[in-house]
């Protein structure tokens, strides 16, 4: 029991450091999915100049990655607010 109260304790204490750490992780993931998705957009841009023909399937498939970016950024957002409000 004595143990428990210990451990309990010092998590009270790391309170700030879980704050501080949610709100760092939130920024890495939305400056990841900036850069991810203008890494989608470079590559789309210079398929569509090589292959003009192709413009639309190039345009789906980019669209596509660019919403998986989207997902797992606002997926790790999620998570650093669960840390924050629990």
């Amino acid at each position: 029991m004595h143990l428990l109260t210990i451990l309990l304790q010092v998590a009270a204490n790391m309170a700030p450091f879980a704050i501080m750490g949610a709100g760092i992780g939130a920024g890495l993931a939305a400056v990841g999915a900036g850069i991810g998705i203008g890494q989608i957009g470079m590559g789309a841009m210079g398929a569509i100049a090589r292959q003009p023909e192709a413009v639309g399937d190039i345009r789906s498939n980019m669209i596509i990655s660019a919403a998986l970016v989207e997902g797992v950024a606002f997926g790790a957002i999620v998570v650093c607010l669960l840390i924050v409000f629990i």
